[in-house]
């Protein structure tokens, strides 16, 4: 029910991710069992292709996300992190209320131990035809050193795990290449990232670098992260709205990527746009079914040990 176009544009989503993984993945769909079972069956489709949870709750898009969740305990949102936490699911991704959704990783599934503040990230289309990412992105608009240097952690741990990229090119973004550029924060978290031989750490990038190829992993605080994921957005938006999209810039559509996942919690929670449509959803469930076939999480608790 998450998401401003639920539970169409969502169970349509289910229905086409279901036609791309195929019948070893059980798509749980949780929500207002009558308007669901309606949609399949307008869409010609097997309800029995599908588990269906049944919830009477929804928790609304301007609602204040811890009350929210106390508040609506068979939201599909509380559900669906109660089924997480009883391992009854392997991931769970919505489209709805994020700051509930993040509310629910921390208290429901809870940060890995070790991990100071879990993040999100957003895929970064680089013009050579590989993917990197950037994060956090939008959770952790101050931070510290020592988070900075989790994420640079975090984020190596996905490229490796999830993209299939070896031994990735973490970069610290700054506006300035030398050691001794930036704030207070990027100097320090620096120093940090020099010494360390958890990842593979090249220095630091600057703006232009973004979509490069010098770095796959590039860090920052979610302040300046989120800065730079709505100006890619709207860059895609200016360029589509002038008939100017080529195959790389196409590749610029939140729809290409679904969501984002949660890094640093017990098990994958996903997180879609608002605005996400079918395309959207089924991308979203597909990433999921990714991260869970890498065994992320049980690799980042190793990393933390």
């Amino acid at each position: 029910m998450g998401g401003d176009f639920a539970p169409e544009a969502t169970t349509l989503g289910a229905i086409l991710a279901k036609k791309e993984l195929g019948s070893s993945v059980e798509l749980v769909l949780l929500g207002d069992e009558s308007e669901i079972v309606k949609i399949l069956e307008r869409e010609g489709e097997n309800k029995s292709d599908f588990t269906i949870i049944h919830t009477d709750q929804v928790i609304e898009m301007g609602e204040h996300p811890a009350r929210a969740l106390s508040k609506n305990p068979n939201s599909s949102i509380s559900v669906g992190f109660e089924l997480l936490r009883r391992k009854e699911i392997d991931g769970f991704g919505s489209a709805g209320n994020s700051g509930a959704m993040l509310v629910g990783s921390m208290l429901t599934v809870k940060p890995v131990p070790g991990v100071i503040r879990p993040c999100i990230l957003s895929a970064l289309p680089k013009e050579d035809g590989s993917e990197g990412i950037i994060l956090d992105v939008g959770i952790n608009a101050d931070c510290k050193p020592d988070v900075l240097n989790q994420f640079a952690l975090l984020g190596s741990l996905y490229a490796q795990n999830v993209c299939g990229i070896e031994n990735p090119k973490v970069g610290l973004l700054n506006i300035g290449e030398e050691s001794e550029k930036g704030n207070l924060l990027t100097q320090a978290t620096y120093y940090l990232m020099n010494k360390t031989k958890e990842f593979n750490f090249i220095g630091n990038v600057e703006g232009r670098d973004i979509f490069g190829s010098k770095a796959d992993v590039i860090v920052c605080d979610g302040f300046t992260g989120n800065v730079v994921l709505k100006e890619a957005e709207a860059f895609y938006s200016l360029i589509a709205r002038r008939g100017l999209l080529d195959d790389y810039f196409k590749r610029f559509n939140y729809e290409n990527y679904g969501g984002t996942p949660v890094l640093g919690v017990n098990a994958p929670v996903m997180i879609g746009h608002g605005i996400s449509s079918p395309k959207a959803i089924k991308n979203l469930l597909c990433l999921t079914k990714e991260i869970v076939h890498s065994n992320l999480s049980d690799k980042i608790k190793e990393a933390f040990v």
